[in-house]
C-alpha cells in the first residue's frame, strides 16, 4: 500500500497530492524564507513524479533566485512550494498538508539569519 498525502492552499484553490513517503520537515530560517512567510519555512520534500497540482491556473510561481523559485496561490497568497530549478523534486510546506501527517521535524538550516526574536530550543541538529 502506498501512502497519499493531501494538502492545499488557504481557500482550496490549489490542491495537491503525493503518493509515497514524505522526507522529514526541515526548518530554513534563511532571510528569504523569512520575508515570504513572515517567520521560517518548514518544509517535506518529494519526486516530482509523485506530486500531483489541481489548480494549475491559480498557482503562481516567484523566481526568487538563480536557482529556485516559490510557489504560491495567486488567489489567497498561501506559500505552497520552493523548487531548485535544477532538482526533479519539490519542497512542499509541511503547513499545507491535510491532517493527519505523520510528519516530523528533522534539523535546522541557514540559522545563522535566523530572526532575532526567537531561539531555537528544540535540540534538532542546526546548520549555519
Amino acid at each position: 500500500m502506498t501512502d497519499t498525502h493531501s494538502g492545499s492552499c488557504l481557500c482550496g484553490n490549489v490542491r495537491f497530492q503525493v503518493r509515497g513517503q514524505l522526507r522529514g520537515v526541515i526548518a530554513c530560517h534563511c532571510n528569504q524564507c523569512r520575508k515570504q512567510s513572515g517567520h521560517y519555512f518548514a518544509a517535506t520534500n518529494c519526486p516530482d513524479d509523485l506530486l500531483t497540482v489541481e489548480g494549475l491556473d491559480h498557482l503562481r510561481w516567484y523566481q526568487s533566485s538563480q536557482s529556485a523559485k516559490r510557489g504560491f496561490c495567486g488567489t489567497c497568497g498561501s506559500a505552497l512550494f520552493w523548487k531548485d530549478t535544477s532538482a526533479a523534486s519539490t519542497s512542499i510546506l509541511a503547513g499545507a498538508f491535510d491532517k493527519p501527517t505523520g510528519l516530523r521535524m528533522e534539523r535546522h538550516i541557514f540559522c545563522e539569519f535566523k530572526g532575532d526574536y526567537y531561539e531555537i530550543s528544540d535540540g534538532l541538529p542546526q546548520e549555519l
